[in-house]
């Protein structure tokens, strides 16, 4: 019987390193499992739908680079383990090996990168402006004067006190204890913008009672690529799951999987996010990398 060279191989080598085997495919043409990591509610990217199992966009993705291995190892029966993490935890459990895969919202950025490597962004998101849909404003010097508020203790809170500063703008700063009153403020014309990162934005006006009366507007004023998260000591691993990713964006596979969860309703509620590619999304898919400038 002829035997398909990469599962031999690898099964060879699962059988030489003894019980443990020492990378992912190792383990998997070995009979093992794919453990990927999944977030409670990082809507759309990651959560639990009503029935309490993992769902969302990089879950999708994540399942699709689960079939890819399952091909490339020859291990069709491989299966697939869920394990929760959170915002505290999940770089740990991939750094010792615990999950194979994280699929959620994490960024990658350079201090990360010293513990985990990353794969090709699947969203860039960035802090930007939610303001009432019949207003003018289309950028940040359109508020000079003006009041925007955001979430206290967050990024875009410090960036817009920078820009404020350094531009000179005369913008009185507001901060709100949550996103919600944050919102709640433009609604009322307390302020005049919010400034948060875009797909927050998008998912907090998609649940408010009368969406249709906020918009995102703005250039991105932060710039946050996010992507799944594996081991940095696993090369074989991460040059299949790269070259898969690459392969799902070049052929425009992933943007099926995109449409399903940020311009169609989606679980639990069944609202549409109603959030195109970004410009800088689709300008990072022209030519797939897992090499990011932050």
């Amino acid at each position: 019987m002829r035997l398909h060279p990469l599962p031999f191989v690898l099964a060879l080598a699962a059988l030489v390193s003894g019980a443990q085997a020492a990378t992912v495919l190792e383990r998997v043409a070995g009979g093992g499992k794919l453990i990927i990591a999944y977030r409670e509610s990082s809507v759309p990217f990651s959560y639990l739908d009503a029935n309490k199992q993992p769902v969302g966009y990089a879950v999708d993705l994540c399942l699709k680079l689960a079939d890819a291995i399952r091909k490339q190892t020859g291990a069709k029966g491989m299966g697939v383990e869920f394990l929760q993490v959170t915002s505290a935890n999940r770089i740990a459990m991939v750094e010792e090996g615990k999950a194979d895969l994280e699929c959620g919202s994490t960024t990658n950025n350079a201090e990360r990168r010293q513990k985990v490597a990353f794969t090709v962004p699947h969203f860039i998101t960035g802090a930007r402006l939610l303001v009432k849909a019949d207003r003018n404003y289309t950028r940040i010097e359109d508020f000079k004067g003006k009041k925007i508020v955001s979430t206290k203790g967050t990024t875009p809170l410090k960036v817009l006190e920078e820009a404020n500063k350094s531009r000179l703008m005369g913008i009185t700063i507001l901060e709100a204890p949550d996103h919600a009153k944050a919102v709640e403020m433009v609604e009322t014309g307390e302020a005049d913008a919010f400034v948060m990162d875009d797909v927050l934005l998008y998912a907090l006006a998609a649940n408010r009672p009368k969406p249709k009366e906020l918009k995102v507007v703005g250039k991105f004023m932060t710039t946050e690529p996010l992507a799944i998260m594996l081991n940095k000591n696993d090369p074989a691993f991460k040059k299949l799951v790269d070259d898969e990713m690459r392969r799902l964006v070049i052929s425009k596979e992933i943007n099926t999987v995109y449409r399903k969860w940020f311009m169609k309703p989606i679980p639990p509620n069944d609202i549409a996010l109603n959030m195109p590619v970004s410009y800088l999304l689709k300008d990072s898919w022209k030519y797939p990398t897992d090499v990011v400038p932050f």
